[in-house]
């Protein structure tokens, strides 16, 4: 998807704010963990200085490539991979971070095979940290149905304010376990 590319080179990426989403917990288990739609790797990088072991998976080589530069500049170790989170074809993890990607394939296209394959990803009792804005059609029934019992359970969703370039957006923060 060369539209992503794009948008690092030119600078114009709103989610880009230089750090984490406040509003998204940071605070997972030990293990490995996967921030999927990782973008310039802020959240992978965050999880790298906490100790985790993280691989970071994003569509653009742009900003995968940015991401790199920034844990070598750090000496953090962090697996970078250029990769499309609907097709992956990884080992388990026992945590998934995701910061903004579920509600840019709603919008776009292609959630159907990313919800099929998060479940995939993740080891039986695995956790799903997921952030979404809910202006472009997210909202709690939703998160609660894609995120439902047989696959899912410990389900919670959480308002929260998502920071971007452009101002606050609305959103949620879903906590989730792989049955």
């Amino acid at each position: 998807m060369t539209g992503y590319d794009e948008v690092y080179r030119d600078g114009s990426a709103p989610w880009e704010i230089g750090r984490p989403q406040p509003g998204l917990d940071l605070d997972v288990p030990e293990g490995r963990v996967l921030d999927i739609g990782c973008g310039s790797g802020e959240v992978a990088l965050e999880l790298a200085r906490r100790g985790r072991h993280v691989t970071g998976v994003d569509i653009s080589g742009v900003a995968i490539a940015r991401a790199r530069a920034k844990a070598a500049a750090e000496g953090l170790d962090v697996d970078f991979r250029v990769g499309d989170a609907r097709a992956l074809d990884l080992a388990p993890f026992d945590v998934i971070v995701d910061s903004g990607l579920l509600h840019s394939l709603h919008r776009y296209g292609g959630i159907e095979d990313y919800l099929d394959l998060l479940p995939r990803l993740l080891v039986p009792g695995g956790r799903l940290v997921l952030l979404a804005v809910s202006a472009w059609g997210i909202t709690e029934d939703f998160l609660r149905t894609v995120f439902a019992a047989p696959l899912w359970d410990g389900v919670t969703v959480s308002p929260i304010e998502v920071v971007s370039v452009h101002g606050p957006l609305p959103g949620f923060l879903l906590k989730a376990r792989r049955a």
